[in-house]
């Protein structure tokens, strides 16, 4: 049914993923798209479609689902589980009678609705009082328009949702307005002006990704700055025996590691304990796209030269957000953690094939399909392949992250 599914997150006030909106490539809009009501049945969600559950897409959080009128009035929303989905009624529907009653209805069993890119057209004014969510696009839309409609939508219980928040600055000045919750991509988007210091701990977890990419790896001195800090080792451990991965062999320490899972795996399990620290102080988010994102490149590397995960890979999908955790370019922050000629190419976005999958995660995340179909075209590797493969991170990563915290 659907070729691709992106999901991208949506921030309450505190920069905590409170749910994510999800995009299905052959929707119109990236919507729930307009079928004939005999082929709609719960299966059209499940994972036989999508290849992976609805939950697992969310982590277990609100899916916000694009639906047509169609779909409404046809109650296709009934399949799904209103405690895990918020509705978005699209701005081009024809609201009449049938809409708001079919809109009535889904509230009265539970479901929650959101006005998408809310514009105060007066067809909206009968639905209003069965709205939980209305979302302002802060790109098209002025703020003197937003703040002229917030008196009346005040005299409702509606949260507001700011979308296409591409700024930290934006972020700030729209919670202050009284915005509940917050889309968009400045998350990913270092502030340069927010620069902050590195503090010794930070340089000591910069120190043990820089060790492990040595070639060869400098076990002593990983050794000797894991063994340092007893929340490391356990964190490692735990990491590496989580089941998902390692189901054969309690690993009891870190030389224990390194000759049952060979040093390629070790390599990337310490970067990734490293760089779990060194998120402490952001958004979790940040650490969750890095890891999918790690996982995703190195599936891609190994399904195109039919090779085990490669490190290079991993590491590049993993640092990819290093510059917004730290709040520092790139270009300085590579100077301190010394990687591979391949893996800074692709950190910076020079040509070639590690940067293409890298390119391909954030192409993915921000649901910009036609790319999508230009690297499957370009690396022989089917459209189909690509989407499992996602799929899979997206699951990885949220077990992973349960591994680390």
């Amino acid at each position: 049914m659907f070729s691709f599914v992106a999901r991208q997150p949506i921030f309450d006030t505190a920069l905590n993923v409170i749910a994510y909106e999800i995009l299905f490539r052959d929707g119109k809009s990236n919507g729930f798209p307009d079928i004939d009501p005999n082929e709609a049945t719960s299966k059209i969600i499940s994972s036989t479609h999508l290849g992976i559950g609805l939950d697992e897409i969310t982590g277990g959080k609100t899916a916000f689902i694009n639906f047509h009128r169609d779909t409404l009035i046809h109650r296709f929303p009934t399949s799904l589980d209103p405690s895990m989905v918020m509705i978005e009624i699209l701005e081009t529907v024809e609201v009449d009678e049938t809409l708001i009653a079919a809109c009535r209805h889904l509230r009265e069993i539970g479901f929650e609705l959101a006005l998408d890119d809310f514009d105060a057209d007066e067809k909206w004014r009968p639905l209003l009082p069965y709205v939980q969510v209305i979302k302002f696009d802060i790109r098209s839309m002025k703020e003197e328009r937003i703040l002229s409609l917030l008196p009346e939508i005040s005299q409702y219980e509606i949260k507001l949702l700011a979308e296409k928040v591409e700024t930290y600055a934006e972020f700030e000045r729209f919670r202050e307005l009284g915005f509940h919750y917050f889309q968009g991509y400045f998350l990913a988007r270092p502030e340069l002006v927010r620069h902050k210091q590195i503090i010794p701990a930070q340089m000591n977890m910069l120190a043990l990704i820089s060790a492990c990419n040595q070639s060869p790896m400098d076990f002593d001195r990983i050794n000797n700055i894991i063994n340092k800090d007893a929340s490391l080792t356990f964190l490692l451990l735990r990491f590496i025996n989580n089941p998902l991965y390692n189901k054969r062999i309690k690993v009891k320490d870190l030389r224990h590691a390194l000759n049952y899972l060979g040093e390629n795996e070790v390599k990337k399990f310490v970067s990734l304990i490293a760089l779990a620290n060194l998120n402490n102080d952001s958004p979790r988010e940040l650490l969750q796209l890095s890891l999918v994102r790690a996982k995703f490149c190195s599936l891609l590397v190994a399904g195109m030269n039919e090779l085990n995960d490669s490190p290079a890979s991993f590491l590049a999908g993993l640092l990819s957000l290093l510059d917004a955790m730290m709040l520092q370019p790139m270009s300085e922050l590579l100077e301190k953690v010394p990687v591979s000629e391949e893996v800074k190419h692709a950190l910076q976005g020079n040509p070639g094939m590690l940067s293409d999958c890298l390119l391909l995660a954030k192409h993915i995340e921000s649901a910009r399909w036609s790319t999508i179909k230009a690297f499957s075209k370009k690396y022989g590797i089917r459209q189909t392949t690509l989407h499992g493969m996602y799929n899979s991170s997206l699951k990885w990563a949220g077990a992973m992250e349960n591994s680390i915290n």
